[in-house]
């Protein structure tokens, strides 16, 4: 085995705050129990492009006996096939435990109303955990079959009823075309197309233009995938009210 340079990673500097994990464009690098790992020495080039990323100074560069870089083994992570080094990946898949996927479970019980007098309260629709984009393994089990709610991270501020009007059975999945990476979301999202039969797509997204971005996105992965499937795409104001609706194909941004 070759002496080579490749990422250290100081566990007692690495908060967890995960700024490392789309900075490496071949996926090196995930988010276990807290901490920030190198999922696999065949899929760190050794560059150090998430360096600058971490707030902390937790990341440097050594040189040391490891493995080659494999390109066509990066290719494969990133599509979500296996091959060398996925072992080693799925060894550390149980990740944070506050990002440990969960199904939430909803009855009928939280559906009521509340009792005679009380405020009647609006029960959560949320069926899955995690919801970020960034944090949503493509392995998960609740996205085979699933109609994917994909909306951008202002949203649910702004419209009073994102619950009710959007999240009712569906599968939700947040993030931010501006402040996120989103040549890491395409990559992400092509590959949840691609592993998982996706029923349907619906986009809400902000009336701000930098938030059109993830209508781009959504579509990029989507012809990446190569997979066919419906899209609905929502506009919301800034004031909570609801802009325009279109599917794809229809006359409007969508």
């Amino acid at each position: 085995m070759a002496t080579r340079k490749v990422i250290l990673i100081d566990e007692d500097e690495c908060d967890g705050c995960g700024k490392c994990v789309p900075a490496c464009h071949e996926g090196a690098i995930q988010i276990v129990d807290g901490k920030a790992r190198l999922v696999s020495d065949v899929y760190c080039d050794g560059l150090g492009d998430c360096l600058g990323e971490c707030p902390r100074g937790a990341i440097t560069i050594e040189e040391r006996e490891a493995a080659e870089f494999d390109p066509e083994a990066v290719r494969r992570h990133l599509e979500g096939d296996v091959g060398e080094g996925r072992e080693a990946e799925e060894e550390l898949a149980c990740g944070c435990p506050g990002s440990a996927t969960q199904v939430i479970e909803r009855c009928e019980l939280q559906d009521k109303m509340g009792e005679p007098g009380e405020k009647a309260v609006v029960p959560s629709r949320l069926t899955n955990w995690p919801v970020q984009i960034m944090l949503i393994p493509a392995s998960a089990p609740y996205l085979d079959g699933a109609k994917l709610l994909i909306a951008a991270d202002c949203v649910a501020f702004s419209l009073a009823d994102f619950h009710q009007r959007f999240l009712e059975d569906r599968i939700l999945m947040v993030g931010c075309p501006k402040l996120d990476n989103a040549d890491f979301y395409r990559r992400k999202l092509a590959q949840i197309f691609i592993q998982n039969d996706i029923k349907s797509i619906d986009v809400v997204y902000m009336e701000v233009p930098c938030c059109f971005g993830i209508v781009h996105l959504v579509h990029e992965s989507l012809k990446e995938s190569g997979k066919d499937i419906p899209l609905t795409f929502t506009k919301i104001g800034i004031k909570g009210d609801v802009i325009q609706t279109a599917r794809d194909g229809e006359d409007g941004e969508g």
